[in-house]
């Protein structure tokens, strides 16, 4: 199998204290770059929940975000905690005593306090057991996406394989018919100048001709190449970085096939092979 680093997924669960739902989004990137945006009750899970991340994703840039909204009847049910409210009070204007121009705790400030308002443990406790669910429910989810995106690309790259080769048929036979063009017009250009023909000098001149244009070795390396992606790609796994090397060699040929070329059709033919290329590379950027 194939796997696209792009994927969304969203695991939602009611409890008796609120609604969970935990979103991951992945996009392609060199590494694993992983995200969190959690509720501050919710940080100390933060660890668990990267490494298991970790362990199962290799490549990628991943988002995950918790979303916790309690339930109406817990809303109701907190109250304020008097003794911690009282102590917070009374270091407050233990501080205002040594700096006066210190500002005031705000209302919004006070009822966010850690513990103010109640029920935080019994919800982080539930939190930390019902994040670990969520996300693993929410990964594989997304390796699921991530799975069918990944076969996506893998039939995209293997007709750019085919579309090539196709070219690459196109363009060998073109050398010979080049050469043996440019041997008869050398032929006719040395009677008119000279009235004879030099088969020596004929001869050493079709061979410095043939040297510079004959692209028979890019062709073969560039069809070697061809095998190896599809190989790569028949063989799945995390292959992203291998093909990506690919792509280069695949490019550094087609270039070469271009910078040899003395005949119209091979040059149309090496920058088609080159937009191909650089095609099957921004795909292949999305593969893990």
């Amino acid at each position: 199998m194939i796997f696209s680093m792009t994927g969304y997924a969203i695991a939602t669960q009611e409890t008796p204290i609120g609604s969970f739902s935990l979103e991951i989004r992945s996009v392609n990137n060199r590494y694993l770059d992983v995200q969190f945006r959690l509720p501050d009750d919710f940080r100390k899970q933060e660890p668990a929940m990267r490494e298991l991340l970790a362990a199962q994703l290799s490549r990628g840039k991943v988002e995950c975000r918790l979303n916790f909204s309690p339930s109406t009847q817990t809303e109701n049910d907190q109250q304020l905690d008097s003794a911690l409210l009282e102590k917070l009070l009374l270091l407050q204007r233990t501080i205002k005593t040594h700096h006066p121009a210190a500002p005031s705790l705000t209302i919004a400030e006070i009822l966010k306090w850690p513990g103010m308002l109640g029920n935080d443990h019994s919800r982080v406790e539930e939190s930390g057991e019902m994040g670990m669910t969520l996300l693993q429910s929410a990964l594989e989810d997304l390796k699921a996406a991530r799975i069918r995106e990944g076969n996506k690309l893998k039939a995209i790259l293997l007709e750019r394989l085919n579309q090539i080769r196709q070219l690459l048929i196109a363009a060998s036979p073109r050398i010979p018919t080049l050469i043996a063009a440019f041997e008869e017009k050398l032929r006719t250009r040395l009677e008119e100048i000279l009235g004879t023909q030099e088969d020596d000098r004929i001869h050493q001149e079709i061979s410095l001709f043939a040297g510079k244009i004959d692209v028979d070795e890019e062709l073969s390396r560039l069809q070697a190449h061809l095998d190896e992606v599809e190989r790569i790609l028949n063989k799945g796994g995390s292959v992203g970085k291998r093909l990506d090397f690919m792509m280069q060699e695949l490019h550094r040929e087609a270039n070469t096939i271009g910078s040899k070329s003395v005949d119209l059709e091979i040059s149309r033919i090496s920058m088609e092979l080159k937009v191909i290329i650089e095609q099957m590379r921004e795909q292949v950027q999305n593969i893990e």
